[in-house]
């Protein structure tokens, strides 16, 4: 239909009003572009000018506009910003050079700060791009600094961590310690060995360090149906000090033996190893899985050793292989049962609660398998 001013219909694709009404229902899109689509498919249907300005929002000189615009060019050319202002002046060299000034950290620079916000990085730009020989860079603001960086793309106010690999025998340990499992897998399928018959024991060793032991100051709260569903509890709590839990898992058949102790040193790790010598019969060899803790290996551990020959084999995860030793799934079950949420009135109530849940455990244990072999055949 003709418009009152004389200028002719809007002509729309299927297409073109598709995408133009969603465009017009968007959330996430820029104002203006919401605002344009709703203009020309305000014009489309017959809306006249002074109606647009009032839906929209915005003045009819700017409705006259893109209405023009539209109908001079197209949609796509309507919905465009129209370049104005001088021709950019920003060099590819001197983009070059706002991202390598990025890939440095802010106190290379001479600041405090360890990553870098867009609004400092503008400042530090405007501050040093003459002198860099990037004068087009000396009135750079933030949104600009966002845009060359969103092109490369770059994210210099953002860490993401990532774990160097630092043992050279990373994949010969890693085998080692696979093998075992598979050893031990193999011997679910064997009957048991008569009683007293020499064999050897797999237990799983580690720490698990920094358990808080946390008073409550106010009392707990009970569910009340119409009121609360959860239980309340006090945001403030006192410290009473950290334990930590050494434990030995029996790979084949799910048995626990743990210490709760205050510090992690030799002296507790030995007192640990003196548990299993006094647990396992005396024919048996206890083949032990453990990390590189300076604690296993130090002076006094290897003197409690020489006194024990042929009884404790060590095998050791790489470094950085935590994850290869199955105690951690033990530990993760605690963290999930009685070690969640718990508040104690004392450092001793936290260890005879830690030992009561591995009481717990040791009542119906459950035997810690591992699944993925893939490693021990590189053809998988």
């Amino acid at each position: 239909m003709t418009k009152i001013t004389g200028r002719p219909a809007l002509v729309l694709t299927t297409e073109e009003e598709g995408a133009l009404r969603a465009l017009a229902a968007s959330r996430t899109a820029h104002v203006r572009e919401v605002q344009r689509a709703k203009i020309l498919l305000g014009y489309h249907g017959g809306q006249d000018f002074t109606a647009l300005s009032r839906s929209v929002g915005i003045s009819r000189r700017i409705v006259y506009k893109h209405v023009d615009r539209a109908l001079a060019g197209g949609v796509a050319l309507a919905l465009q910003d129209r370049p104005h202002g001088s021709e950019p002046t920003i060099t590819p060299e001197a983009r070059a050079w706002v991202m390598a000034v990025a890939c440095t950290k802010p106190i290379e620079c001479g600041q405090t700060a360890e990553l870098w916000t867009l609004a400092a990085l503008a400042k530090h730009l405007r501050n040093t791009a003459e002198s860099a020989g990037h004068r087009s860079l000396a009135q750079i603001v933030k949104s600009t600094v966002y845009k060359i960086l969103e092109d490369a793309p770059l994210r210099p106010h953002k860490i993401k961590y990532y774990l160097e690999r630092r043992d050279p025998e990373f994949e010969r340990k890693m085998r080692e310690v696979l093998i075992v499992y598979r050893q031990v897998e193999e011997l679910f399928q064997q009957p048991a060995p008569p009683p007293g018959t020499p064999r050897v024991v797999t237990v799983s060793i580690d720490e698990k360090p920094e358990v808080q032991a946390l008073a409550p100051t106010s009392l707990d709260l009970s569910p009340v149906p119409g009121k609360h569903p959860e239980g309340g509890r006090g945001y403030e709590y006192k410290r009473l000090g950290t334990a930590s839990i050494l434990a030995s898992l029996d790979l084949q058949d799910g048995h626990v033996i743990a210490r709760v102790e205050r510090r992690h040193r030799s002296a507790e790790f030995v007192q640990l190893l003196k548990d299993l010598d006094a647990y396992y019969p005396p024919e048996a060899s206890i083949r032990v899985l453990l990390d590189n803790h300076s604690s296993h290996i130090s002076r006094e551990t290897m003197t409690y050793l020489a006194t024990k020959p042929n009884r404790f084999s060590y095998v050791h995860t790489p470094k950085h292989g935590s994850w290869l030793n199955l105690v951690e799934t033990l530990f993760g079950k605690m963290a999930r049962t009685f070690l969640r949420g718990i508040r104690v009135e004392s450092w001793q109530e936290l260890k005879d609660r830690i030992l009561l849940g591995i009481d717990e455990i040791n009542q119906a244990p459950v035997v810690h398998r591992w699944r993925n072999f893939s490693a021990l055949n590189p053809n998988v």
